[in-house]
Order: C-alpha cells, then structure tokens, then sequence
C-alpha cells in the first residue's frame, strides 16, 4: 500500500456537569375561593404520608451528576441523596442492597430530589436515561423517586420485561404503604420486580380506586333537596376532589403502561449539559477509528473491491475530524470510518444506527415516521432501538443544540446539517450515494459553514 495517507491531526486526539364556613349562602366565600381553598388542601393531603419531602422543590437542588450517580452505583446498587438521608437511613440502604443481591437481578436504586434548572432539568426520565447510558449497562433494572418526591419511577433497559414500571405504579396506589417511609417503598417495588406480580398487584389496585370511587355517594342536587343535605356540600366537593385526584393519578398512571410512540427520547437534550466531558473521549474514539481503518487500509490487497471507496471513506474521515466541531461531526467520523470498513468487507454492511451512530452498526433496516408527519422513511437501526420502535417505545437519539434549542439531530435542516441530510448513511439515495462522496464535494464545509452562520451571536 502506498504510505501517502494522510495521518489524523494530534490535536485531534488533545485530552480535554380550619373550619368550613356554615350559615347562609350569601355569607359564603366566592366558589372561586372555596375551590381554591379545596385544592389546596387536596394538594397538602396527598403531599403527606410519603416517607419523603412532599416535593423535591422543599428541599435544597441536587448537585449529583449522571457521572456521579453512575460511579456511585459501581460500588453499590443503592445511591441516596444527602437530602433523603433521613428517609433512607444507612442501615435502611444496607437492608436494599442486600434485597437486591437476593434477587439476582441488576437492579440500582437513585433517589435524589429535582428541580428544574439542575443537571436533568427536574425530570426522572432524564436522569435516568443519563445514569443508564453512563454506566453503558444492559439489561438494567432501575427504580428512581419521581419528579415530586412523593412516587417511585422504574425504567428498564432494553425493554420492560420485569414489569418494573407497574411495579412503581402499583406501590403508590397501595393502602398499606400509604403511610410507609421512601425505603419500605422501594423494597416492595423490589419484591414485586423479584416476584413478577407488578402488572397484577398494579390492575387490582387500579381496579380497587376505581370501585370505591364509584361506589361513593354522590351530593343529590335536584330540587327538594334536603337542607341537611345541602349544608355538607363542602365537605362532599373536598371528598369528591380528593378521591377525583386519586383517582387521576391512578388513571395517569395506567395510561403510562399504555407505550405512545413518539419520535425521540428528549432525556437526551439533556446529555448536551451532562456529557460536556465525553466530547473529549469521543474524539479519541474516532481518531482511534480512522487509525484503525488506515491500518485495515495497509492490510488490503491491491485488487480488494471497494478499495477505491474505502480510500475515500479513510480520507473524508481524517478531513471531518481536523475540522469537527463537538459530538455530532465526531459521531460523523464514526459514520464515514464505518463505511470505510464496510466498502473493504467481504458481504454488504449496514451503517450506523440512525438514532445515534454512537450505538454501533445498525442490526436491521426498518421503516420509521417522524412524530407529527405523514411520510415514513427507512432508517437502519440498532438492536436496541429497533426493539423500541417495535414495542412503540422512544429510541434514544443524538440530541444538538441548534439556534439555542436542543432537538434530535436530523430535525437541523439539511442544509445546515450533512448528517440530518443522510442520516449518518441511512438515508443515501443509493450505492454510488455516499458519505465519503458528500464531504468531498464539500457538502460538509458548507454545512458547517450555515450552521455558523445561523448560530445566535453571542456578546
């Protein structure tokens, strides 16, 4: 081979977050107020008796990380907050790792109370999402405290065979524990993760809160009422709207188990914040990747078919790399490195997955419709997001930040963007459609170029 490659940049590889009024009606408060007042009530009823702060806003915002959280985990499967440190003591997590040993299972617990504004924008799902892709586990099994601080979340990867999010459900409908501590919580949705009967113990509450709501009496309001009758109207409205709030919940809760099908994961706009340090490992994935394909390239026999692509594939790559600006171009030189390898291969090759390069070689090709439009299109996609395409579950996507939103990548507009244009190689025209092609026809330079362009001007 000849040895007038070029070799990727060093500084590509450079190493681097009361009482209810009575009387008259006339001396009534304003329905208005009295609805309010009701509401509030409702809201301090149910904020109590659950063995954590009745919202996580109460208490003082989290300054764990996905990289913390996941590097805890490695030495036990139980992470507690220091702000849940009274409603899950040491011994009460003690006790939790050695239920989950006794499982089996790869079971991790992550209790840490959210808000807005901190790493996961004060969602669950996201700080799940970024604890499971940090700690690059799956199958994974994790239970988490909610948005509020007063429900259990569970989340499991690849799919949610141990029924874990009825599990978390049903513990939060359950009498029993309605005054039990955050740690007998989640050791009974670890029982029933363990045991399987999380859908079953789940329907039977459901079921339970829908019978006893349907079972109360209803306030008569036809004429000739009785005045005593009219006189509890208060204290009816507040037990028609407490068990109106639990009875929601439960139905939010079983529309849960219901999968809709939408067209990315948006725990991952929030990785953009948590992963600032990946970017640097990234690179050096890549320029490890396009070392490894020139080291393929030496290896090749003169007359090997695809040569000539793979050529091109290895130099588009070194070109992208010196000029690559964050993780979506990296993740691009991922994409032109393996159509490099797969021009030398001996049978055909798919590309990387669509939703995220970073998950490897797609397994499968399959058809795909973007959440609010009619067309479908054909992307190639890993195991794991073929498998939540299937079951109507969210594939995670690469998530970028364009015009100070973050979105999934191939929503950036073609031109500003080669790799919403192609789908990191899943959406070429055809054979002689390829990436290595499009960078070498500066479609590359020029999108980045728009996109720079087009970035809010920072003073």
């Amino acid at each position: 081979m000849s040895s007038d490659r070029r070799t990727p940049s060093t500084a590509a590889t450079a190493p681097t977050p009361p009482t209810v009024p009575t009387g008259r009606a006339a001396s009534r408060p304003p329905a208005s107020r009295l609805l309010a007042a009701l509401l509030l009530a409702c809201a301090a009823l149910l904020g109590t008796g659950t063995g954590a702060p009745a919202r996580a806003d109460a208490t003082p915002a989290t300054t764990a990380t996905g990289a913390s959280i996941a590097e805890a985990l490695k030495t036990s499967p139980v992470y507690v907050d220091p702000a849940f440190a009274a409603a899950v003591t040491p011994a009460q997590q003690q006790q939790l790792t050695e239920q989950i040993a006794a499982t089996g299972l790869p079971v991790k617990v992550v209790l840490v109370p959210l808000q807005k504004g901190d790493a996961f924008d004060g969602s669950a799902k996201a700080m799940a999402a970024v604890v499971q892709e940090r700690l690059g586990r799956s199958p994974l099994i994790m239970v988490t405290s909610d948005d509020y601080g007063s429900w259990l979340n569970g989340f499991e990867w690849p799919a949610d065979t141990h029924q874990v999010r009825d599990s978390a459900n049903a513990v939060g409908l359950l009498k029993e524990l309605k005054d039990a501590g955050l740690a007998a919580k989640v050791g009974r949705v670890i029982d029933l993760v363990a045991t399987g009967k999380g859908t079953e113990v789940y329907k039977a509450e459901a079921d339970r809160v829908d019978r006893e709501y349907s079972a109360r009496p209803h306030t008569d309001d036809t004429p000739g009422a009785s005045s005593s009758s009219s006189a509890t109207g208060p204290f009816a409205l507040a037990a028609a709207l407490v068990l109106a709030l639990v009875v929601g919940a439960a139905l939010v809760a079983r529309s849960r188990r219901r999968p809709r099908h939408t067209a990315f994961t948006f725990p991952d706009a929030v990785f953009a914040a948590d992963r600032a340090a990946d970017e640097a490992g990234l690179r050096r994935q890549a320029a490890d990747e396009v070392l490894a394909l020139g080291a393929a390239l030496d290896e090749a026999d003169g007359s090997t078919p695809g040569l000539g692509r793979a050529l091109d594939a290895y130099d588009a790559a070194g070109r992208v790399l010196d000029g690559a600006d964050g993780i979506p171009d990296l993740a691009g030189v991922l994409a032109l490195a393996a159509e490099g390898r797969a021009a030398l291969a001996p049978e055909p090759r798919l590309p990387l997955c669509f939703f995220d390069p970073r998950h490897g070689t797609a397994a499968r090709r399959t058809t795909w419709r973007p959440l609010g439009r009619r067309e479908r299109v054909d992307v190639a996609v890993c195991a794991d997001c073929g498998q939540a395409l299937k079951t109507r579950r969210s594939p995670q996507v690469l998530a970028v930040r364009d015009q100070g939103r973050t979105v999934p990548y191939f929503e950036v507009p073609a031109d500003r963007s080669l790799w919403a244009a192609t789908g990191y190689g899943s959406l070429l025209s055809g054979p002689d459609d390829t990436l290595a092609a499009r960078v070498g026809t500066g479609e590359f330079t020029r999108a980045a170029h728009r996109q720079r362009s087009t970035e809010p001007h920072q003073d």
